[in-house]
């Protein structure tokens, strides 16, 4: 390569939970630059997270985050004028953020009122291993069990 590697930012805790993956989640969450807002929407989702479960939201969040999360994904690669897709091992900054993207899009494209209520159903959607963003999952490793066979392509 010619340029060196951009060197990793460090991100602060967030203020309630002093959590660092909180703090990823609501900068993913975040439209244009508008963190405080985003703040406040995943704090009123972990209030309700924690009204409806009676246990630890954060907990309920993080372990519905590590359902919606994909292991395996496919890649497009074009050899000898057909292209195939191969399935590839993600690296495990890059799981995280796919499992983020997808929860947050998911709880978007929910019948809610609020930004809030909707992160709120999809937690608990995750948590309970259904909803839209845990059958993005499935499809995604479902996609990846079939192509399976062109896995000596790998790059």
């Amino acid at each position: 390569m010619r340029k060196a590697k951009p060197k990793k930012r460090t991100i602060l805790p967030d203020p309630k939970y002093s959590d660092i993956l909180v703090t990823k989640f609501v900068n993913n969450m975040m439209y244009g630059g508008k963190k405080n807002i985003a703040y406040e929407i995943f704090y009123t989702a972990m209030d309700i997270v924690a009204e409806k479960t009676k246990e630890d939201p954060i907990e309920v969040w993080k372990k519905g985050l590590a359902n919606v999360t994909p292991n395996v994904e496919v890649r497009s690669r074009r050899i000898g004028g057909a292209t195939f897709q191969i399935p590839a091992e993600i690296r495990p900054g890059r799981k995280m953020s796919i499992g983020m993207k997808n929860l947050i899009s998911f709880s978007r494209k929910r019948h809610e009122k609020t930004m809030g209520e909707k992160l709120a159903g999809e937690i608990l959607a995750a948590y309970k291993e259904e909803g839209s963003a845990f059958k993005k999952k499935e499809d995604t490793h479902r996609m990846a069990e079939a192509n399976k066979a062109f896995s000596h392509f790998r790059f």
